[in-house]
């Protein structure tokens, strides 16, 4: 019989009850140990149910950090978010890793929302601070969701739903946001989530529809092109605003399949109209996010026979933002196709003018903003004058949007600017009607109608 081999160390039962219920990681506890603790805690105060708080946190733009800095600066990072944490939170307060760039914390004297909201801000402000990654420093925010037993939940599992929802109502937001659930929060997020699937259903079933608004040269007021925009009429909601409906797509992740039906419908309405107008139509943040935006873009007019060079696409500056690089190359992918890109909602943005020496865009739009206080605001006046001799300089169109008068038409004119937009010149309107405008407005395409007639 040979020699026995090496005798391997005898790990206790606590030891490893103690190694089930931590985050290798960061040393925290896990979700079982946060489970446990919410348990022992709730049936302590059963016969006397004094409240205590969880909240979940969520670092925001962790996933881009990771990928671009790799898996051991993001393993850094964690660890680094866990000990500020264990610093900062109250005495009598656990914290766990939730699950992934996740959170948890047990608050068992913070009682109330107002408690809540004062502890989730002095958590926010202790992870903005800068993260050291010994050759450069990273900055990252933070989302919150907190629920307040008995009140979110009476179990685990219920007020760590509960405290899921507010979670995502902040992340819904924005970055940075802080939320405290609430009967009221929850009934937001559900008819949110009804929203949701009426909306993917009317996808489906072709039942988002396309509006034009007509775009002119206030020179004399000949119509150039029509904006593109979207349009829902729900038979049980009625009238649902894009301004709803289109963030909600971006949220929930379908803006793709959105965007994409959208310019098919409306390419196809454009057929019919005279070969030198334009059509115009916005890009959302997340299609400049997505690598396939550009042949994704390219297909849909090969397939209904759009020519490239009479698309205009609409980007804002936060749209351009949100992922720099892969916008550049989506950008000029498209621009080498023949298509036409404009910077919509000028001026509102923190660093335009950066924009406009980053990117290269052929058109800029001037914000309704600037427009609607131009005939009483000398400061608006002035702001849309330095602008266009701007463009002037950079041999970019400018388009001014939301005119509704014709003294703003025509101040804009003495101004220099070349193009405008607004329910003065013609209110979104579907294809149709579109079709009947332009027999009225359009010359050329007044005199082919008639010839056919």
């Amino acid at each position: 019989m040979g020699p026995a081999g090496p005798t391997l160390p005898q790990v206790s039962q606590n030891e490893l009850q103690a190694m089930a219920y931590t985050d290798q990681l960061t040393g925290l506890g896990n979700r079982y140990r946060l489970r446990d603790k919410v348990r022992l805690l709730a049936g302590e105060r059963a016969a006397d149910p004094a409240p205590f708080t969880v909240a979940i946190v969520n670092l925001d733009g962790f996933k881009p950090i990771n990928d671009l800095f790799g898996s051991v600066a993001g393993d850094e990072i964690l660890c680094q978010v866990a000990h500020r944490l264990k610093a900062c939170v109250p005495d009598g307060a656990t914290v766990t890793r939730h699950d992934g760039d996740e959170f948890a914390i047990i608050l068992p004297l913070v009682f109330e929302r107002l408690g809540a909201e004062r502890t989730g801000q002095m958590i926010k402000d202790v992870l903005s601070a800068p993260y050291d990654l010994g050759d450069r420093n990273v900055r990252l925010s933070a989302s919150l969701g907190f629920a307040v037993y008995p009140f979110a939940g009476a179990d685990f599992e219920e007020l760590m739903k509960s405290a899921e929802t507010a979670l995502y109502r902040s992340k819904r937001r924005g970055r940075g946001q802080i939320t405290v659930y609430s009967r009221e929060i929850a009934q937001e997020m559900k008819r949110a989530t009804q929203l949701e699937q009426a909306l993917r259903n009317a996808i489906i079933t072709d039942n988002v529809d396309v509006h034009f608004q007509p775009i002119v040269s206030l020179a004399d007021n000949r119509v150039l092109g029509f904006e593109a925009l979207a349009r829902w009429n729900d038979p049980d909601l009625g009238f649902v605003s894009p301004a709803i409906f289109v963030p909600l797509a971006e949220e929930r992740g379908f803006i793709d399949m959105l965007s994409e039906t959208l310019l098919r419908k409306a390419a196809e309405a454009t057929l019919a109209w005279p070969r030198e107008l334009f059509l115009s139509f916005n890009l959302s943040s997340a299609q400049l996010m997505d690598p396939r935006t550009a042949s994704n873009t390219l297909s849909i007019l090969s397939a209904v026979g759009f020519d490239p060079r009479r698309l205009e696409l609409e980007i804002t500056e936060t749209a351009v933002m949100t992922s720099a690089d892969t916008a550049r190359r989506i950008i000029n992918d498209l621009r080498q196709a023949g298509i036409r890109i404009s910077l919509d909602d000028f001026g509102t943005g923190q660093s335009s003018l950066g924009r406009l020496r980053d990117f290269i865009f052929d058109k800029v739009k001037i914000d309704r903003a600037f427009v609607s206080a131009i005939s009483t605001d000398r400061t608006s006046e002035h702001i849309i004058k330095a602008i266009v001799t701007m463009c002037e300089g950079l041999d970019l169109e400018v388009v001014a949007e939301g005119i509704e008068t014709a003294s703003e038409a025509e101040k804009l004119r003495r101004l220099g600017c070349g193009m405008g937009q607004g329910y003065y010149f013609g209110r979104p309107a579907d294809a149709a009607a579109t079709l009947r405008y332009l027999d009225t407005h359009h010359h050329e395409f007044a005199l082919v109608e008639r010839a056919s007639a």
